[in-house]
């Protein structure tokens, strides 16, 4: 069973959602047979490569009130995050663009398949929000990228290039055709939409539904008496 996931790597709810789904099927019983496919969605395709403000006073001008009103809002995030084991950093993070960030996880699935890809993702998820670290940054994403195993010559050959950009505005426009409004955004089996950061029993709800529906169990049917049948040990003649 696959479980497909769009979120950006500067989204704090996308990292607590991803927490949440981890905690889902850390109890489900199946989990060895889903796979999980992170999809890209930009949250803010015009931020620069380049930071040139942090993320509070972005948030500050977008929804009023100023620095101490966004900080407020970001303390508020950092608490829920804490619940999940995530030390957040939020104050200190920078606005800045993720295409190529999504262009390596494109790169990571490409050649290592999904555990490679989810590998990268985590890494890239734990280096903006709890390392502050610029996930725009070639250099940074090179040395992040290699950290999980990705060949050095190939993520070089990918940065410097335009190479997974379609794939990444195919992604995009899934996620719209979709209905997705915002990220996360989660889709189990390719029928089941999960929409936010939902709590770890809505997970785990439509992980066992899906789950139902795409294995469904025998109901034996009782005969009159006993029948004949052959078995292991061979028939009874």
């Amino acid at each position: 069973m696959r479980i497909d996931v769009w979120s950006d790597v500067v989204c704090p709810w996308c990292y607590i959602g991803k927490r949440r789904l981890e905690k889902a099927l850390s109890g489900f019983e199946h989990a060895d047979d889903v796979e999980v496919v992170w999809h890209s969605y930009e949250l803010d395709p015009a931020a620069p490569d380049v930071p040139t403000e942090r993320t509070v006073e972005v948030l500050a001008r977008k929804y009023g009130g100023g620095v101490e009103n966004a900080q407020k809002m970001m303390d508020q995030v950092e608490a829920v995050a804490a619940e999940e084991g995530l030390l957040y950093r939020l104050s200190q993070t920078q606005r800045v663009n993720t295409v190529d960030a999504h262009r390596l996880l494109h790169l990571a699935r490409h050649d290592g398949g999904p555990l490679l890809q989810g590998q990268l993702k985590e890494a890239l998820l734990a280096a903006y929000f709890v390392e502050v670290r610029n996930v725009a940054d070639h250099e940074t994403l090179a040395e992040i990228a290699t950290g999980v195993g990705l060949d050095a010559p190939r993520v070089a050959e990918v940065l410097a290039s335009d190479e997974f950009r379609d794939e990444v505005y195919v992604d995009v426009a899934q996620a719209g055709a979709y209905g997705a409004t915002g990220v996360p955004f989660f889709v189990v089996a390719e029928k089941y939409g999960v929409s936010g950061a939902q709590p770890v029993e809505v997970f785990t709800r439509a992980l066992e539904q899906a789950w139902t529906e795409s294995h469904p169990a025998v109901t034996m049917v009782d005969g009159s008496g006993s029948a004949e049948a052959c078995g292991p040990d061979g028939c009874a003649i």
